[in-house]
């Protein structure tokens, strides 16, 4: 562990608890990541005596910062993202609130000393390898009341759900909190013929994490207009109910017809090409879900139906001019999730090929646009509606001159 962020997070902690405000606006994504640390520092907040309001946001706009930062003297958490618009976040809090960032993705320091920025990714960790968002989010708990040590399976469902690792195994600080929950009982890990399996040993009884973390995503993510964020919430707190199960069978029929949909569309031709990336857009056919499902759809079926192997895959969606907690708010933007082959993905991986990271936010500067949340094998930006294929050729254009020693032959 390193040593500097267990430091950063005492001193965050040590603000959050002399503060004078004692109700926290905690701001989460909607993913089985974004709501597990939702969950975590929920849980570690309400047992500090703290009152908690919850926003979950797909992604940090612009847009709405502009209106979270309107105050002063407020307790702002940021978690599961931020950690790339620390400058941003800096620029519009100017000392007036304590704020605390919570992420895992590439990270840029912030420059207010009330921005606590305690992404691991500063810290010398990788945060699609070694720790993910409810990793680093139970870190702050547990550095906050070592009582709260009890929800590391909450976060070790969390990492799960990330997919990231090492040979199919959980891997850095993530490993050592899916131990820990091994030790409460909570968890079972089991060797399998490549990595190792999850368990969470749940109320009704066993589940693995990879089906509960999918539960959780498809709340958040196909249920982000529907309340479905919260229930994830309570699920991730209190355990499935029968509530919670209608929810899921809703919106898995909603999903799965919107999917279905659109892989026909793609199987008549509406999949464009480029050298190096392969793409669509599907406007506003996946409402009433959110925006999260577009990265979804790239990644349920990068490695079947209309897409190569060995092209980057980059799906447009419509972004509405609604954000739940907030109403009404103007966007004019659309957001690009990109995802890859596992063919690619292990090119990424050895150094072969670039990773998302290293293309996607630079194009999307150049736009204009919005990056926050990028990782090597999944990214998603926002751009203004009407400049997709000029993001493309931006992206072309970057990717080009790391050719040949970077792609080898898979072009």
């Amino acid at each position: 562990m390193s040593d500097r962020l267990i430091e950063a997070m005492q001193r965050a902690a040590e603000a959050a608890t002399s503060w004078p405000e004692k109700s926290v606006q905690l701001f989460h994504h909607n993913d089985a990541d974004g709501l597990t640390s939702g969950a975590i520092l929920t849980r570690a907040f309400e047992r500090a005596g703290f009152g908690i309001h919850r926003f979950c946001l797909e992604k940090p706009y612009p847009a709405v910062l502009d209106r979270v930062f309107q105050q002063s003297g407020g307790l702002i958490v940021f978690a599961d993202f931020a950690g790339r618009i620390a400058p941003l976040i800096s620029d519009l809090n100017r000392g007036r609130n304590l704020v605390l960032i919570l992420d895992h993705h590439r990270a840029n320091p912030a420059t207010d000393d009330m921005v606590h920025h305690l992404d691991p990714e500063l810290f010398g960790l990788s945060g699609d390898r070694d720790i993910s968002a409810s990793t680093t989010c139970y870190l702050f708990a547990s550095t906050l009341d070592a009582a709260n040590s009890d929800l590391a399976p909450i976060a070790t469902i969390g990492a799960v759900g990330d997919g990231f690792g090492v040979d199919g195994c959980l891997a850095g600080r993530n490993r050592e909190v899916a131990l820990e929950a091994v030790r409460q009982g909570r968890i079972e890990i089991n060797k399998r013929a490549v990595g190792e399996s999850y368990t969470y040993r749940s109320k009704r009884g066993p589940i693995a994490c990879t089906d509960l973390a999918s539960y959780l995503d498809t709340l958040g993510a196909a249920g982000y207009y529907k309340n479905g964020p919260e229930a994830g919430i309570r699920v991730c707190l209190d355990g499935i109910g029968s509530a919670s199960d209608r929810m899921l069978k809703e919106l898995q029929s909603i999903q799965r017809r919107a999917f279905e949909a659109q892989l026909r569309r793609l199987g008549k031709g509406r999949l464009k090409e480029t050298d190096r990336i392969q793409w669509f857009h599907v406007r506003n056919r996946f409402s009433p879900m959110g925006v999260k499902m577009i990265g979804v759809f790239c990644e349920k079926y990068a490695d079947s139906g209309p897409f190569r192997p060995d092209k980057f895959i980059a799906g447009f969606q419509t972004i509405p001019d609604n954000v739940p907690g907030f109403g009404r708010i103007p966007m004019n933007q659309v957001k690009i999730s990109m995802r890859v082959s596992a063919y690619l993905a292990e090119k990424i991986r050895t150094g072969k090929a670039p990773g998302l990271d290293v293309f996607l936010p630079g194009a999307t500067a150049k736009l204009g646009g919005f990056s926050d949340g990028c990782h090597r094998l999944k990214a998603a930006t926002t751009i203004a509606v009407g400049k997709e294929k000029e993001l493309i050729a931006e992206m072309e254009k970057r990717l080009t001159p790391l050719s040949p020693e970077h792609f080898m032959n898979i072009f």
